[in-house]
């Protein structure tokens, strides 16, 4: 296919490749509403609950570069189709466990099977839209992330409460599966992609496993995501615990935290369209959440509704520039390579989702609340100077093509 996709079915590309991305993303995000009643029900300290948050992202790690690499070469329908199936059968298998080792081991499966949503999904979207507008198509993929948390986070607590913890993770099947059909009716076999850069752009001399740039990338986006992880696997919990919120009450904040985040992403992707440029918002969203987080920790000792305040709005900076350094990496990759470049930087970004949860658990144990939030509150700011040398490649870059 030449430059212009049908301009309707591009549509269905993208709303497929957000359904996706919602269902497995209401595992991973929507899991921390309900981490008192894992608390309670199977015994665990703070340091073990992180860990249990983090199981099915340790799945996603292991299997997100494999998945990409298949989808540039199978497509996308049948990655997520049999991706998504699988992540169901693992979340029913882990409603009937009794322990919380062998629901653990569930939740990394369904990781493992989920993961393939993240980078073939994202892959469809960029194959349907050229660069004037990728960025707002992707902040929209990306929105539902957050979107399918924040569902979550509304409604697991109550499904917990009337089902106990098993029900909360059969519903969370149902959406993977729903995920999985939405691919299988709504994705077209064997079809064409748009090229990402240029029509005539050649690709990249190194793959993307090679290409310092992408790496550059990739780091320091997942700088700013040890932030973004650590304000949503905990703040709910640090409003029912600190702050003595009942547990629906501190779900309806991590999931305003979630819609705030899922509306920033859409504006960033907007914004780096009409700037020509995926790095400097990438790096000003970086600084602001940095020093909102900062602001946050100051604040913390205040009421309820300012620390709350502050918390959700450092959690929505953080949150704002996924989609956008997703289009980074698709542009830097070439288009027969996008699968592989979004699933290495998938990869790296799932590190830091591993790595997040239980690092700022363990802080909180050896430290206090607000010095775990003012070291989160560092990581931003590591993020922002790893993408300087990127910013400044652009420049001259647009000065080289100007002159």
């Amino acid at each position: 296919m030449a430059a212009g996709p049908a301009p309707r079915y591009r549509w269905v590309v993208l709303s497929v490749g957000m359904t996706a991305q919602a269902s497995i993303s209401a595992l991973q995000l929507g899991l921390p509403a309900i981490a008192p009643q894992l608390r309670d029900e199977y015994g665990l300290s703070l340091a073990a609950t992180g860990a249990l948050l983090a199981a099915s992202t340790v799945g996603i790690i292991a299997t997100l570069l494999g998945w990409g690499a298949l989808a540039d070469r199978i497509g996308e329908r049948a990655v997520i189709g049999i991706g998504l199936t699988g992540a169901a059968v693992a979340l029913a298998a882990a409603s009937r466990t009794g322990s919380a080792e062998t629901l653990g081991a569930c939740l990394v499966a369904a990781g493992a099977f989920g993961s393939s949503a993240n980078a073939a999904s994202g892959r469809a979207v960029v194959a349907w839209f050229d660069a004037s507008q990728r960025g707002f198509a992707l902040g929209l993929r990306h929105m539902s992330t957050p979107l399918g948390g924040a569902i979550a986070a509304f409604s697991l607590p109550a499904i917990a409460d009337h089902g106990g913890v098993g029900a909360a993770l059969m519903a969370l099947a149902a959406a993977c599966l729903a995920g999985a059909l939405a691919a299988a009716l709504g994705l077209r076999r064997g079809e064409p992609t748009v090229p990402v850069a240029g029509v005539d752009d050649p690709p990249p001399a190194a793959g993307p496993l090679r290409d310092p740039a992408i790496w550059r990338l990739s780091l320091g986006t997942a700088s700013v995501v040890l932030a973004q992880l650590s304000l949503l696997s905990f703040t709910a919990l640090y409003l029912h615990e600190e702050r003595g919120w009942s547990t629906g009450a501190a779900a309806a904040g991590l999931g305003a935290l979630q819609i705030g985040g899922a509306v920033s992403r859409v504006a960033a992707g907007i914004w780096s369209d009409r700037l020509g440029s995926r790095i400097r918002p990438l790096r000003w969203l970086a600084l602001s959440g940095a020093a909102t987080l900062a602001s946050a920790t100051v604040v913390l000792g205040g009421p309820d509704g300012v620390a709350a305040a502050a918390l959700i709005a450092a959690g929505i900076l953080t949150m704002a520039g996924n989609g956008v350094s997703f289009a980074a990496a698709a542009e830097m990759a070439g288009p027969a390579r996008v699968g592989t470049a979004l699933g290495l930087q998938n990869t790296i970004l799932f590190v830091a989702v591993a790595v997040a949860p239980p690092a700022f658990g363990f802080a909180v144990g050896l430290t206090s609340w607000p010095v775990a939030f003012g070291l989160a509150a560092l990581c931003p700011l590591v993020g922002w100077l790893t993408l300087g040398p990127l910013a400044r490649a652009e420049v001259a870059a647009r000065s080289s093509a100007t002159s």
